[in-house]
C-alpha cells in the first residue's frame, strides 16, 4: 500500500494543474517530488531551500496576492520551528495557507529527536480559527487534501503519517464517525490510531468514535455517543498526550464526565529504537491501550497515567 506522504504530491499536483490559485512551497523536504509541477508551473511551486521561517513568511505573501499556498515540509520544521511566522505572517495578518506535514510524532526515529514533532497540533491549539485535519488511511488523506485546499482562505493544517489503518473510511472533513457502540464509556480514536484502538477493545462494551479532523473538534458527535454509553471518555491521539482533553471537557461542560487522554508522553525516548518500539514505549500499542482503556471505564486510573 502506498503511504499518505506518496498520495501528497500527485493529489496536489493535480489541483496547481485545475486552480490557478493554487501554489506549493517547499523547503527541499519533497522537493524531487514535484519536479514535473515545477516544469509545468514555475511560478507557483517554490522550493525555498532549507530556510523554514522563509516557507512560512512566502506562504503569507502568496496568501496576501491572492493564491492558496500549500506548504510542505517535516512537522518540526513547519510547526514548530516557523512558529513565529505561523503566529504573525498567517494569524496576525489573517490570511490562511494549507501546512503539510510529514514525519509526525516519531515516524523516522533514526532522524533523532529533531525530526519529532508531538507538541505540533498543541502548539497550534494556542492560536486561533485553525482546522486541523489528522488522516488515518491514504484514501482519507487525498480526500482531507483536497477539503482543505478547497476550504476558501482557511488556515488549515494536514497532518500526514507513514502509520496507517488497514482501511479507509468515508472522511467528509468535519465530524467524527461511529465505528462501534457500547454503553460503558466512549473511546475516541484520532487518525491512524483506529486500528489499534479497534483491538484494544475488542470484546469491551465501549462506543468507538472515529475522528479524522480534530479542529474543530466535534462536540455533538461526543454528546450523542454519551448519551447511550455515559460519561467515561478516553481519548487516543497519536501525538501529545491530552491535546484534546480540553475540547472534550467543554463539549461536557454541563455534566458530570470524567476524561482520560492518552498520547505521545512528554518524555524524550533518546535511543533511535524502530517505529513499533516507540508506540509501546508511550503506552500506545493495543495491549498497553486495553489495560489503560479498561482500567479506566471500569472506574479507576490507569497505571502511568
Amino acid at each position: 500500500m502506498d503511504t499518505m506522504r506518496d498520495r501528497f504530491a500527485p493529489v496536489v499536483t493535480q489541483l496547481l494543474d485545475e486552480d490557478p490559485r493554487v501554489a506549493v512551497l517547499l523547503a527541499e523536504v519533497g522537493a524531487d517530488r514535484f519536479t514535473e509541477a515545477l516544469r509545468r508551473h514555475p511560478d507557483r511551486v517554490v522550493n525555498v531551500g532549507i530556510r523554514e521561517q522563509l516557507l512560512v513568511g512566502a506562504a503569507s505573501g502568496m496568501a496576501l496576492a491572492g493564491l492558496r499556498p500549500v506548504v510542505h515540509t517535516f512537522a518540526s520544521f513547519l510547526v514548530e520551528r516557523p512558529f513565529e511566522q505561523v503566529k504573525l505572517d498567517l494569524g496576525h495578518q489573517d490570511v490562511g495557507a494549507v501546512l503539510v506535514s510529514a514525519a509526525a510524532s516519531f515516524d523516522w526515529p533514526a532522524g533523532g529527536y529533531t525530526h519529532m514533532a508531538p507538541g505540533d497540533v498543541a502548539l497550534l491549539d494556542t492560536l486561533d480559527g485553525w482546522t486541523v485535519h489528522v488522516p488515518g488511511h491514504p484514501d482519507e488523506a487525498e480526500t482531507l487534501l483536497r477539503h482543505a485546499v478547497a476550504a476558501g482562505d482557511d488556515k488549515v493544517y494536514v497532518r500526514l503519517s507513514l502509520q496507517s489503518n488497514a482501511a479507509g473510511r468515508p472522511v467528509d472533513g468535519r465530524r467524527f464517525l461511529t465505528v462501534r457502540e457500547g454503553r460503558a464509556g466512549v473511546v475516541v480514536a484520532v487518525g491512524p490510531m483506529l486500528d489499534n484502538v479497534l483491538a484494544a477493545t475488542e470484546g469491551l462494551d465501549v462506543t468507538v468514535l472515529y475522528a479524522t479532523t480534530v479542529r474543530p473538534f466535534d462536540a455533538d458527535a461526543l454528546r450523542r455517543a454519551t448519551e447511550a454509553a455515559g460519561t467515561d471518555v478516553v481519548v487516543v491521539e497519536p501525538y501529545l498526550a491530552g491535546t484534546s482533553t480540553g475540547a472534550a471537557n467543554d463539549a461536557l461542560a454541563d455534566l458530570p464526565h470524567r476524561v482520560l487522554g492518552l498520547g505521545v508522553g512528554r518524555a524524550e525516548l533518546r535511543r533511535y529504537g524502530q517505529f513499533d518500539e516507540h508506540l509501546a514505549a508511550h503506552g500506545l500499542d493495543a495491549g498497553s491501550l486495553r489495560e489503560r482503556i479498561s482500567r479506566f471505564t471500569a472506574g479507576g486510573v490507569p497505571a502511568g497515567v
